[in-house]
């Protein structure tokens, strides 16, 4: 945020504080003890429902002009209200997800980008089928926001709320065909079981064994830290589709910039997260210093112009990534998504190493039990 301090913003001063998960544990220290919270802070997508149940946030809709929201993809703009009258946050950055594939492994064995899932799941097995060591990529039973997302492209919506009351829906037709399908890929053998961010995984990276990666927008930085040699080999396309005739895509990671309840000036901060967020020259700044994919629609179009040094072969990667974050799907965290993530990690790690069609099956309805269960125990009315 310092580096924002060269732009010409709102007349209102602003000291920066560290984010990230301390913040918010930080956040609701301060709001139990009744005094001590900032007047902004930035805050996930997946968080808020958390921050809004302790009475954390503040509704800043009275002080953010309507039109605001026309500026942001509906699925963002859900995520900061929750499906309701209230705005509890701007939209800072978005995680739309993609595939990206080694386009020089692809043109060796003679792999076309696929376009559907059926047509992945083929080509996952003609790679597999041509070198054995190969995979076209991993199922990681260790990162739940990656598997949401992925069912979020699917149709579903993990939480629901409805006045005082939430709904939960993990084990969702569309969320069991996502676990479905990728547990016949385990099982079968085509799909690598290994956890992402382990050296394993980056050293298949490395040497080609995994040639593709289905990841989302930020997927670039991660290369360069951990497969830097692979620059240029690289490419990214838009996820596969279960219904080509409505594409989508799910979100892996996003945040928002938030006015806490504390905030005794609670019209200057949200003035100062809208143009934070919207104004282009911010946009610009947080793009090109701060490295964020911004969340605001105009801005992924002005903003970011140029590729990714490690995808300087494709000069449309910006351009493809815009359609893409369009079509994201809605999609509306819970207050308990700790649990729920926590569940996903035990349940599908043990049928990842099962390599059990059925067991990815019913670990979604073990996460279902779960989250709903602590729901209830924390007070939660659950319909």
């Amino acid at each position: 945020m310092s580096d924002l301090r060269l732009c010409r913003g709102p007349e209102v001063t602003v000291n920066k504080q560290d984010g990230g998960d301390p913040a918010v544990t930080k956040l609701l220290t301060a709001i139990k003890a009744g005094s001590g919270a900032p007047d902004l802070m930035q805050a996930e997508y997946q968080k808020i429902p958390t921050l809004v149940s302790a009475n954390a946030l503040t509704d800043i809709s009275k002080d953010v002009d309507p039109t605001v929201k026309n500026d942001f993809p509906a699925s963002v703009w859900n995520s900061v209200t929750l499906g309701s009258a209230a705005l509890y946050a701007v939209p800072q950055d978005s995680g739309p997800m993609e595939f990206y594939y080694r386009a020089d492994l692809f043109a060796k064995y003679g792999l076309s980008v696929p376009t559907t899932w059926d047509e992945y799941a083929a080509t996952a097995k003609k790679l597999h089928a041509a070198d054995p060591k190969a995979y076209l990529g991993t199922f990681s039973a260790s990162d739940a926001g990656w598997f949401t997302g992925l069912t979020q492209q699917a149709g579903a919506s993990w939480w629901g709320v409805d006045g005082n009351s939430w709904s939960v829906a993990i084990n969702s037709d569309a969320s069991r065909k996502v676990a479905s399908y990728w547990g016949g890929l385990v099982a079968s053998g085509d799909i690598d079981n290994k956890p992402m961010y382990t050296p394993a995984w980056n050293a298949a990276l490395n040497n080609g064994t995994q040639a593709g990666w289905i990841s989302a927008i930020w997927a670039p930085s991660v290369l360069v830290g951990n497969a830097a040699s692979t620059a240029g080999k690289w490419k990214m396309a838009p996820l596969p589709q279960w219904d080509p005739a409505k594409p989508a895509t799910g979100n892996w990671g996003g945040s928002s910039i938030a006015v806490t309840s504390q905030s005794k000036h609670a019209a200057e901060a949200a003035k100062f997260a809208t143009w934070m967020n919207t104004d282009p020259t911010a946009t610009k700044a947080l793009a090109q210093v701060m490295g964020v994919y911004p969340a605001s629609t105009s801005a992924q179009k002005t903003a970011l112009t140029s590729p990714p040094a490690f995808f300087s072969n494709q000069a449309d990667f910006y351009a493809v990534a815009a359609k893409v974050a369009a079509t994201a799907a809605p999609f509306t965290y819970g207050p308990n998504v700790n649990v729920a993530f926590s569940a996903y990690n035990d349940q599908f790690g043990k049928a990842a190493e099962a390599k059990s069609q059925q067991g990815f099956l019913d670990a979604l309805t073990s996460m279902q039990n779960t989250t709903v269960a602590d729901m209830k125990n924390t007070g939660f009315t659950v319909k």
